[in-house]
C-alpha cells in the first residue's frame, strides 16, 4: 500500500530539508506529513462554525456582539466566596 512521491523542485527540496533538520533531526517523510497535516487542519477551521454561513445570522442595529454580557463583574472574576 506504499505510495511514493517524487519532488525534484530545489527550491522545495532544501526547504524540506531545512524543516526536517530543525523540528524532526532529519526525518523528512515526516515533516513532510506534519507540514500536510497542518495545511489540512487550518484549511479544517477556516470555514464557519456549526453551519452557520455569513448572512444567515442577522443582528439588530444597536447590538454589540463584543462587548460584555453582564452588567456587573461575575464572582469567578473577583476572588470572593460566594457566602451561603
Amino acid at each position: 500500500m506504499a505510495h511514493v512521491v517524487t519532488i525534484n523542485r530545489p527550491e522545495v527540496v532544501a526547504l524540506i530539508e531545512e524543516a526536517a533538520m530543525k523540528f524532526t533531526g532529519g526525518a523528512k517523510t515526516k515533516v513532510v506529513g506534519m507540514a500536510l497535516r497542518r495545511l489540512l487542519d487550518e484549511d479544517a477551521r477556516g470555514g464557519s462554525l456549526f453551519g452557520g454561513h455569513r448572512g444567515s445570522v442577522r443582528v439588530r442595529d444597536g447590538v454589540d456582539l463584543v462587548a460584555p454580557a453582564l452588567d456587573v463583574e461575575p464572582d469567578a472574576g473577583t476572588g470572593r466566596e460566594i457566602e451561603r
